[in-house]
């Protein structure tokens, strides 16, 4: 399991213990973006000695770029290698119904569509590998989750982005604290209800692709039948692997509304074209100097 130091995840060690004696092992991840990292990382690893659970700290390096993104990309490639190397089944983290409610909030105030409104599941896998991801905590709260560390004589580490106001997650954690007629438990449940239907789409669009797409020349060509939701999934896949990148959903969403209303129109390096049988995607040919 990965155990940050923080109350949720320290919780989560507790609580895996209790269940699974002598068959959990834990690992902190150092990120060295703060100069208490690595006391917490021993403050873990102590707990774990005391329990009797073995433990391992992973240190990596953060790439330049989106901070965050940056360093969950680090974390859970040092976290799949200590995984494979240590022969453990499955993943599991800390994240709680809590959290499901501040992304699902966060997301709408972004008019985010279903993908980015839908919540984390209780099982996955690693991102960038086919190991099993759990989340055992979906229906704690944090609250809940502190009580539990405090009954265990334990004091979390506290990150003080945690409590950094230029923070998205940090706002909205303080207005629902204030929200008392809002159902925080409610709105996490609505969260794992969109993550069904993204996963519903999902496989709408890979029958999509199978039965309407097809490679013409050195390009593609897609025949839709399916509703604009499904489509602009398989226009999404298409221009990724024509294209190498991921499109953002508003281009996607202009490219749609252009070929339906019958307009040629260009993505990225690819150009898009209306068809009697369908929609063509081509890379556009390369400017001479």
């Amino acid at each position: 399991m990965a155990v940050s130091g923080g109350p949720d995840s320290l919780a989560l060690l507790l609580l895996a213990h209790a269940a699974l004696p002598g068959r959990v092992e834990a690992a902190t991840v150092d990120h060295g973006l703060r100069p208490e990292s690595a006391q917490e990382a021993a403050m873990v690893a102590r707990a774990c000695t005391a329990l009797g659970v073995p433990h391992a700290t992973l240190a990596v390096e953060v790439g330049e770029g989106n901070l965050q993104a940056r360093a969950r990309e680090a974390r859970y490639a040092a976290l799949a290698e200590w995984m494979t190397a240590r022969g453990l089944a499955a993943l599991a983290t800390a994240h709680h119904a809590d959290d499901q409610a501040e992304t699902l909030l966060m997301r709408l105030n972004r008019g985010s569509g279903v993908a980015g409104l839908s919540g984390v599941r209780p099982r996955g896998e690693v991102p960038g590998t086919a190991l099993l991801l759990l989340r055992p905590l979906l229906g704690w709260r944090r609250a809940e989750l502190a009580a539990v560390v405090a009954a265990a004589g334990l004091t979390a580490a506290a990150d003080p982005s945690n409590a950094d106001p230029r923070f998205d997650r940090v706002r909205i954690r303080r207005a629902l604290a204030g929200a008392d007629w809002l159902d925080v438990a409610a709105v996490a449940e609505s969260a794992g209800h969109l993550a069904d239907a993204d996963a519903a789409l999902d496989w709408a669009a890979r029958r999509e692709w199978t039965e309407q797409v097809e490679h013409s020349g050195l390009g593609l060509t897609y025949r839709p039948r399916a509703p604009r939701a499904v489509a602009l999934r398989v226009l999404a896949r298409i221009v990724t692997e024509l294209d190498g990148e991921e499109p953002r959903g508003g281009a996607l969403a202009r490219l749609f509304d252009s070929l339906v209303a019958r307009q040629p129109a260009s993505i990225g390096s690819l150009v898009a074209r209306p068809l009697p049988e369908g929609w063509s995607f081509t890379r556009a040919p390369r400017r001479r100097a």
